[in-house]
């Protein structure tokens, strides 16, 4: 019984957790300058909506970023960069 809860909380730093984002751009990853953009950072085999430039939202920011660039990705995992496998949200 041990066993199964510590592999249990061994196993929740890898679920991905969704944030929701605020983007410069929001964009198909097959639109050829973000297709560039993921390229030149080496992430390959994208599909889907794909935040560039990217934060938190905030509570102060809530309202002053435009609703076509907020966004909830499940890979935030490029700096900020770019984030991945994202969707719409209303804010």
């Amino acid at each position: 019984m041990f066993f199964s809860r510590a592999l249990i909380l061994a196993a929740l730093p890898l679920l991905a957790v969704a944030a929701d984002l605020c983007c410069q751009s929001t964009g198909d990853a097959s639109d050829s300058a973000i297709a560039a953009l993921l390229a030149s950072l080496g992430i390959t085999d994208v599909t889907g909506l794909v935040g560039v430039g990217c934060s938190a939202i905030t509570v102060i920011q809530v309202g002053s970023c435009e609703s076509a660039n907020t966004v909830t990705c499940t890979d935030n995992s490029h700096a900020g960069l770019v984030s991945l496998d994202c969707v719409p949200i209303n804010v």
